[in-house]
């Protein structure tokens, strides 16, 4: 058969309208009748959250490639100009998208369940009187209207902050025409709960009721016209590490100037008077195919406050009960336990409190001599970074903090500070590099004297809020391979110490990506010597380009491979003479796919890995990130057993990636038949009820027969 060739160019997707196509599906989500209603409201807010954070980051650097007239071809061949010109056309069927969502699916369904959001005009005389109240004594003390005129140039207007423009006219004279501004205060709910008969709930938008009172604002006015509009600035970092004093200073300074950065998008209402839309315009120094005029609520990531304030249980996931690690009373059981055994667990199924609990009970057991841990991003009230402040006052501590974790730079700052003040040695990683590894050591003094090391190992942030609607792994060992090895990464962290490995981890990095190349290029080799080869890895995007060209040498060996990608990916699957077996999945569903897991065949003895990298550029080569070998054959066959089999059962929730690029979804799909196997399978609900022992694995299709765990000889054979 003669080899057949592929351009470069068409060997790969482009990673930002990949990246959209993965917000789409989040918004099929949205209108997916199947979902609870008050999910649905929930995933459209999570498209427009999603969208924001794209726009000011990814279509923003984008924008400035254009400006500097970087005409350089990415991997698919498109250079920036033409991927901004087709980037834009997409967000723009996007949005039209999401509200078509909302006003045409959501608003009515919400209605039938007697849940609305009116209008100013559709108010009763007690609705009125109760928002004219709470304007009166909530809104209006904390408003700073603004007529621009040469004594009051145009107020600075916030990155997000939602706003109202008027055209004003004075009353009592002839005069020009007046442009008026009012942020709309972020310290209040975006939605007003109004009083209402208690088979109702009801809602007015906070911009509406500023709106209704907006007279009292511009005394001796009269408005001809009003519309609510947003600005979205570019919120890129841009640091110059090697001459900066202090890494926390500069961004705590770089922090403010992106609430000053450019603009980059404007969205303002659909009616909105074109001479209120011009001004902004030249204001803002935009452009037309940068204003997005949308029918509806602007800023629909404010509908979180929607889901959040209703109280309908009947209009939401049923809640459930994460299993909870059964220990004995008393601090050091949790050590004493994974002293006799590794511990893996599987959030949000499995309860994060364990991991709360390991740092929790290093804080407090006297036995325990110092504690070291990474934190990425954590939640508000972290009862972590508590733990970590009490065991400064008796123990050494220190703390990698990342200050440069996107968008949680602010609150980094604030937790770095508290630490520092409590005592804690608080560091920043390695200069150039973001610290994005998941680590914990503890070192304790054991019974018979001797000193003992424990990590936590995962694939997650030290969240505990997200973790309750992400999904991560985690691994809690005394293993003295993992322990001495992680102890060797705090070294490089804290002191730049490098080593020529850290077998039988992974650094990135240093040479994670070195090691996944050889493992894919020894499946290959397996393959061509006719030998069991596959790969399985389940992530979130995979962008990398050498990654890439060696699973397509895989496939073509023969290796099968089977990867779940939850958003961005830029490999072409299922071509003929390229990539024939590699098939390529992604699940959108209840809780956020976040877990990473890699598994190679390895002619029969199966190796599995864990951590906290995706395949893409910036986690292999641009960041600090760990993998590590899951050496506990037990604790492997639970990975295939718990995660692998269930999540290539799923039918409800999976789409396929095809080769031209479209996401098909697996369920009621003829092309994909072949996959189905007649059976409706929903991974997520599947494993809840699993963890509720309402099912067992054995109602489980079987995966495919090429896929299976067999433990390699050794336990502790080491990893390439």
């Amino acid at each position: 058969m003669p080899r057949i060739t592929i351009p470069d160019s068409e060997r790969f997707f482009n990673r930002h309208l990949s990246w959209m196509q993965f917000n789409q599906r989040v918004l099929e989500e949205a209108r997916d009748p199947g979902n609870p209603l008050l999910e649905r409201v929930k995933f459209l807010g999570i498209t427009a959250s999603n969208l924001d954070e794209f726009v000011e980051v990814r279509l923003a650097g984008l924008m400035q490639q254009v400006e500097h007239g970087n005409r350089e071809p990415s991997a698919d061949g498109r250079i920036p100009e033409q991927v901004l010109a087709e980037l834009t056309s997409k967000i723009s069927s996007f949005v039209y998208e999401q509200y078509e969502c909302w006003r045409d699916e959501l608003v009515p369904a919400l209605e039938d369940e007697s849940v609305r959001v009116l209008g100013r005009g559709d108010l009763r005389p007690e609705a009125r009187d109760y928002i004219e109240n709470f304007y009166t004594k909530t809104v209006e003390p904390i408003l700073t209207p603004v007529t621009v005129d040469p004594a009051h140039p145009f107020p600075h207007v916030l990155n997000k902050a939602l706003c109202l423009a008027f055209l004003l006219k004075r009353k009592r004279r002839a005069s020009q025409i007046y442009l008026g501004v009012v942020t709309v205060p972020r310290a209040l709910l975006r939605l007003v709960r109004l009083p209402s008969p208690k088979d109702k709930v009801e809602y007015v938008f906070l911009h509406d009721v500023v709106h209704a009172f907006a007279e009292r604002l511009y005394h001796g006015y009269e408005i001809l016209s009003a519309a609510a509009f947003r600005v979205t600035r570019n919120s890129n970092l841009y640091l110059e590490e090697e001459e900066s004093r202090s890494i926390l200073e500069s961004v705590d300074l770089q922090i403010h100037r992106r609430r000053k950065g450019s603009a980059v998008r404007l969205e303002i209402e659909a009616g909105a008077n074109q001479e209120i839309v011009e001004r902004l315009e030249a204001n803002f120094r935009l452009s037309p195919e940068q204003v997005f005029r949308v029918n509806g609520p602007i800023n629909l990531s404010r509908l979180f406050n929607l889901y959040e304030q209703t109280a309908r249980p009947d209009l939401k996931y049923r809640p459930f009960a994460p299993r909870e690690l059964n220990l004995k009373p008393g601090s050091s059981s949790l050590f004493e336990l994974v002293r006799k055994r590794n511990i893996l667990l599987h959030h949000p199924y499995d309860s994060y409190a364990t991991v709360v609990r390991f740092i929790e009970s290093a804080a407090h057991d006297p036995d325990v001599l110092s504690i070291k841990q990474t934190l990425y991003r954590t939640s508000e009230n972290s009862p972590i970074v508590r733990a970590l402040i009490e065991a400064a006052a008796k123990k050494e501590v220190a703390v990698v903090v990342e200050l440069k974790a996107r968008f949680d730079e602010a609150s980094n700052i604030r937790w770095a500070r508290n630490l520092q003040d409590a005592g804690v040695q608080v560091f920043h990683g390695v200069v150039g590099l973001k610290t994005h590894c998941k680590l914990a050591l503890v070192a304790r003094r054991e019974p018979d004297g001797q000193i003992r090391r424990y990590a936590h190992l995962g694939t997650g942030n030290y969240n505990p809020s997200t973790a309750r609607f992400y999904t991560d792994l985690s691994l809690l060992t005394s293993d003295t391979h993992l322990t001495s090895a992680v102890h060797h990464v705090f070294n490089y962290l804290t002191a730049h110490s490098e080593r020529s490995q850290y077998s039988p981890l992974f650094v990135a990095p240093l040479n994670l990506g070195r090691n996944f190349l050889a493992l894919i290029e020894r499946e290959t080799a397996h393959a061509r010597a006719g030998r069991p080869a596959f790969i399985f890895a389940k992530f979130n995007s995979l962008l990398d380009e050498k990654i890439i060209q060696a699973l397509y040498r895989a496939s073509q060996a023969g290796v099968r491979i089977e990867l779940i990608v939850r958003g961005a990916c830029t490999l072409r699957p299922g071509v003929r003479g390229l990539s024939s077996r590699i098939r390529v999945r992604s699940v959108i569903g209840r809780f956020l796919e976040h877990s990473r897991i890699f598994i190679f065949g390895n002619a029969g003895k199966t190796e599995v890995f864990l951590g906290s990298a995706d395949w893409m550029q910036r986690n292999i080569y641009e960041r600090v990130e760990v993998i590590f070998r899951l050496r506990d054959p037990v604790l492997c066959d639970q990975i295939f057993t718990e995660v692998v089999a269930p999540y290539l059962a799923d039918t409800l929730k999976t789409r396929v990636l095809m080769p031209d690029g479209e996401y098909v979804r697996l369920h009621g799909a003829r092309r994909l038949a072949h996959l189905r196997n007649g059976h409706r399978f929903n991974v997520q609900e599947f494993l809840i009820e699993f963890t509720e022992g309402r099912q067992n694995l054995d109602s489980v299709p079987p995966v495919p027969s090429f896929l299976k765990f067999r433990p390699p000889h050794s336990s502790i054979t080491e990893s390439a």
